[in-house]
């Protein structure tokens, strides 16, 4: 069963969406309002980076895909990617649709809900409806109000007070249709003082050279000292666009860590963004990315200070190949009133070609005076001393670069928090730096 999805998004095809999937009235609602506002907004303008000049209007249509039952019916190119421990708790996506979910009885037990946002909307409406789209405003920009009127399948999670759930929940989204719209959308619930970490891979195939989009969202609701470990990987083909939004609200003395590997081969709009809003809440968050060919990318990290003695860190490192522009922007804002709040960043770009083009672009926008605010940025080659060094020792230059490249992002790597997933991650960047 599919709809086509007109372009733009009109309240129509929205309401046709939420009959096909029959969806609660007040959720249809959101979606109709939304698409009326997409009408009249614009499209975000992230710094040096004309988004709109790409093909945005690829939303293609809704195809929903048959579930299954067994891990083995799933689609061959996802199988390296699932969860090597048996009783895991992790969804699939295919396309535009959940087609496999899995929950242990003992996070049942310990009232955690983890399903698909559509199934949550109808089922737990009480706990969705009070936080959907209260980060990811649809009145923010065009891109945000379409994601609202067109989001399909996508995560629920949600953590009890005082639960803490020891292993990493995990999820797998995979686009193998480019007629399909593919646009999951995750909302995280952590209420006071529990504990979890999530992890995602977004990963495409099968394309046969067709344009689509990927046109993803994150809301992460972070109560009174609870901790958010939010890690993804995005390995899409070049003819995806990866449209990549994610917001962390964060309460008194809660926490919220991101662990971003932008790993794409096609164009990429990434904006993470922090609000602290309580007392002594803390903003961390780790992103490398991989430029090749002639990519162009947009990264945004925001941490954006309201609490007092509230705390942010932000890590970019970014390799860049080829012909392909990153434009990197980290952006502190301490709110008046935050006193005693500490922001500090680091965006370092490591070129390997004399035509690729990478910015780093530290911005602090402090309106108060008792805080700390630090930055540091750096643009430049693989150092000649350190390759030098390592031939010394009987090392190849090939293996010196490669080594010193790895160092490099290793910051980053190092976090991911499942170790199947970090291997997985080592042979993409492996993959990625040799072609």
């Amino acid at each position: 069963m599919s709809t086509q999805l007109s372009t733009p998004v009109t309240r129509g095809s929205s309401e046709a969406l939420s009959l096909i999937k029959r969806e609660p009235e007040w959720l249809a609602a959101l979606r109709a309002e939304a698409a009326e506002r997409a009408e009249g907004l614009e499209w975000p303008k992230p710094e040096k980076m004309r988004i709109e000049r790409w093909a945005l209007g690829a939303l293609g249509e809704y195809k929903a895909a048959e579930p299954v039952s067994r891990t083995e019916d799933l689609p061959a190119v996802i199988q390296p990617y699932l969860p090597q421990q048996t009783g895991g708790d992790y969804l699939v996506q295919h396309n535009s649709s959940i087609v496999f979910r899995q929950l242990s009885e003992e996070l049942k037990a310990q009232g955690v809900i983890f399903t698909d946002l559509e199934t949550a909307a109808r089922e737990h409406a009480d706990l969705v409806r009070p936080y959907l789209h209260t980060a990811v405003r649809q009145d923010e920009d065009k891109l945000n109000a379409l994601h609202a009127a067109l989001w399909n399948g996508g995560v629920f999670l949600y953590v009890p007070k005082n639960v803490d759930v020891e292993l990493p929940v995990q999820a797998l989204f995979l686009t193998d249709d480019p007629e399909a719209t593919f646009a999951p959308h995750i909302l995280i619930v952590a209420e006071t003082n529990s504990r979890v970490t999530y992890v995602d891979r977004v990963i495409s195939a099968g394309r046969a050279g067709k344009p689509s989009i990927h046109h993803g969202a994150a809301e992460v609701i972070v109560k009174a000292g609870a901790k958010v470990r939010f890690a993804t990987i995005h390995q899409l083909d070049a003819d995806v666009i990866d449209l990549s939004i994610r917001r962390a609200t964060v309460e008194r003395d809660g926490g919220i860590e991101w662990i971003i590997g932008d790993l794409n081969d096609g164009s990429v709009l990434s904006d993470t963004t922090s609000s602290l809003d309580g007392d002594g809440s803390t903003s961390d968050a780790k992103i490398i990315s991989i430029g090749a060919a002639d990519q162009k990318m947009s990264l945004t990290t925001r941490a954006v200070h309201f609490g007092k003695s509230t705390d942010s860190n932000m890590v970019t490192r970014a390799v860049m190949k080829d012909q392909a522009t990153a434009i990197i922007n980290g952006i502190t804002k301490i709110e008046k009133g935050a006193t005693k709040a500490n922001g500090v960043q680091a965006e370092k770009v490591l070129m390997l070609s004399p035509k690729a083009r990478g910015d780093a672009n530290p911005i602090l926008l402090i309106d108060e005076d008792d805080v700390t605010a630090g930055h540091a940025a750096s643009v430049g080659q693989v150092s000649p001393e350190q390759i030098h060094y390592l031939m010394s020792r009987g090392i190849s230059r090939v293996e010196a670069e490669r080594l010193i490249i790895y160092g490099f992002l290793a910051p980053v790597v190092s976090e991911i928090p499942v170790e199947a997933v970090r291997t997985q991650l080592r042979e993409l960047l492996e993959r990625k730096l040799q072609s």
